[in-house]
């Protein structure tokens, strides 16, 4: 029995390993080559950023990714925004994607510290529309408050709000979600999703070829996974950092943008809904038949679309 077992064991070992070994072959052969370029923020560090479609006297659309996201998250919306004739930079935040490591913690000051440097190093000219994806709500309401100068508008897309993190409900989500983000990560780092860089585990949202390519490269990347494990760690620390900034000014134009039905929800979609409900220019629009990550790629990207015009519109009107 022992050495059945034994047997057993060892069967199951060398499938793991074969099971690695053939994901890391698949990966290597298909490593994308990363869009955009690196941009220098400080001595020594650097920031891959991604800016696409035409310079114009239109706000520039700052694009900022969610958990575990990067440029690639936006590969969709930026494809449509290109198409409507706007200008849109997305890019990969210290430790994610392409971009290296930066100093530890990665929580909300850090990242947006980070951003602040970017935005001033990319040459693109302000005021700009910021646009946020989930957990990156909280990364605009810092970012806002602390440079009120370069905001036109703000669009929020089925995002995390400093106040939400006050709902026992919530709070045993985000605990729930840092846990999860944990074992997500060992799995990365020891390369158990490499052979499913190339199925939908890869790309959840619906992206175009290249920008595909890198999310499902992402996926199966340790470092990335780990560092988003970070981040999302330090969920509490971000939301009371970004609860330290003042709400966004009742003057800037606010689109809030959510995914799923509304039954059911009714209370989330309120907190998500508070930041336009706020605003002297608020537009709210729940989007019921996208999936929180479907929201940001090609099939509903005409409603991020949509809602950057109201608020570059209303900003134009004053």
């Amino acid at each position: 029995m022992i050495q059945l077992i034994g047997r057993g064991v060892a069967g199951l070992a060398l499938l793991l390993v074969s099971y690695i070994a053939v994901g890391g072959l698949m990966s290597a052969t298909g490593a994308p080559k990363p869009r955009g370029q690196m941009v220098e923020i400080e001595p020594g560090r650097k920031l891959r950023l991604v800016c696409e479609g035409p310079r114009s006297d239109r706000p520039v659309i700052w694009l900022e990714a969610g958990a575990f996201g990067l440029a690639a998250d936006w590969g969709g919306t930026q494809e449509a925004l290109t198409a409507a004739g706007w200008r849109s930079c997305a890019y990969d935040r210290a430790g994610m994607g392409y971009s290296p490591k930066g100093p530890s913690p990665r929580d909300g000051i850090a990242i947006v510290t980070d951003f602040e440097k970017l935005v001033a190093a990319s040459g693109e000219p302000g005021p700009y529309i910021l646009v946020g994806h989930s957990m990156a709500g909280l990364r605009l309401r810092e970012y806002a408050g602390r440079n009120p100068d370069k905001v036109a508008g703000i669009v929020l897309v089925d995002a995390a709000t400093p106040e939400a993190a006050q709902n026992p409900q919530m709070q045993g989500f985000i605990k729930t979600f840092a846990s999860v983000s944990k074992w997500a990560a060992r799995g990365a780092s020891i390369g158990l999703y490499k052979p499913l860089v190339h199925t939908r585990f890869g790309d959840k949202i619906d992206l175009p070829p290249a920008a595909k390519a890198e999310k499902g490269w992402a996926f199966a990347n340790g470092r990335h996974n780990r560092t988003a494990a970070e981040e999302v760690g330090l969920w509490k620390q971000a939301s009371d950092q970004a609860a330290a900034q003042p709400d966004f000014d009742p003057k800037w134009p606010v689109a809030v943008v959510t995914a799923g039905p509304v039954a059911g929800r009714e209370l989330r979609k309120e907190m998500q809904a508070a930041p336009a409900r706020r605003s002297q220019h608020g537009l709210v629009d729940h989007v019921e038949a996208a999936t929180h990550t479907l929201l940001i790629g090609r099939r509903f990207a005409d409603h991020i679309v949509r809602a950057v015009a109201f608020v570059a519109d209303a900003y134009k009107k004053g």
